[in-house]
């Protein structure tokens, strides 16, 4: 059954790909196993799988422990708290939710040596809402030019999580203003590559717009149990 969801969200991309010309070699398929099993990242690993995210990091530590032996590639995508990111710095290879400098400073410092460069998304709050986390669009640049001087770690482009939308042409519209960003980021910082945004109903528009990562949960894994002590982050 998971190998078939696979399957399935796997032609959904080359498909939406080919819509807008694009190669399926652009966009990347982050896996979101956040409250999944290890078994179940295991499944998936067997059918291909290497990227997954993570929001809740003590769920995410444990399963980063039991599946140790895989070459899996791990990304934190949920809301840091400082206290949580020398774990986040020392365990995982992307960070998708950094939205102030304080973050991304102490994943600077706290990341180990003998790691390579953390690699950072900065998240864009591109809708406004004042329950998600992320920079405000004006700051944005700002926040760029701080992150980007840190050493240890690799700014590589942006993060957004838009207002729930189930219209394809507002779902675009959102999207596009965060291409635009990028492309003002682009500007100063040419290496920037990633547009991390789409999740499993909006990952069309998201891929006509640019995505170079769409974060995919329930579309692979079916819906979601959260824990009592979780709240239900719409990150996937």
């Amino acid at each position: 059954m998971l190998a078939d969801k696979y399957d399935s969200v796997r032609r959904q991309i080359v498909a939406a790909c080919r819509r807008v010309d694009r190669s399926p070699d652009t966009v990347h398929l982050l896996a979101v196993s956040k409250t999944r099993s290890a078994d179940e990242v295991r499944q998936l690993h067997r059918c291909g799988q290497i990227a997954f995210g993570e929001n809740y990091l003590q769920e995410a530590l444990e399963k980063i422990d039991a599946l140790r032996e895989l070459p899996l590639e791990w990304h934190f995508i949920g809301p840091i708290q400082s206290n949580k990111t020398r774990a986040i710095a020392e365990h995982f290879d992307w960070v998708h939710s950094v939205d102030r400098l304080k973050i991304a400073q102490r994943l600077s410092e706290q990341r180990p040596a003998d790691m390579p460069a953390l690699n950072l998304c900065l998240q864009v709050n591109i809708s406004g809402e004042a329950s998600k986390s992320g920079c405000q669009p004006e700051a944005l640049v700002e926040l760029a030019q701080q992150v980007a001087a840190l050493p240890n770690i690799q700014l590589r482009g942006l993060m957004a999580i838009p207002e729930p939308e189930t219209d394809p042409d507002r779902q675009r519209a959102t999207f596009a203003r965060v291409r635009s960003l990028m492309s003002e980021l682009q500007t100063q910082w040419p290496s920037l590559d990633t547009l991390s945004m789409g999740m499993s109903g909006d990952l069309e528009a998201a891929i006509a717009e640019g995505a170079t990562i769409v974060r995919i949960g329930t579309a692979l894994f079916g819906p979601r149990q959260y824990p009592a002590n979780t709240s239900s982050n719409p990150q996937a």
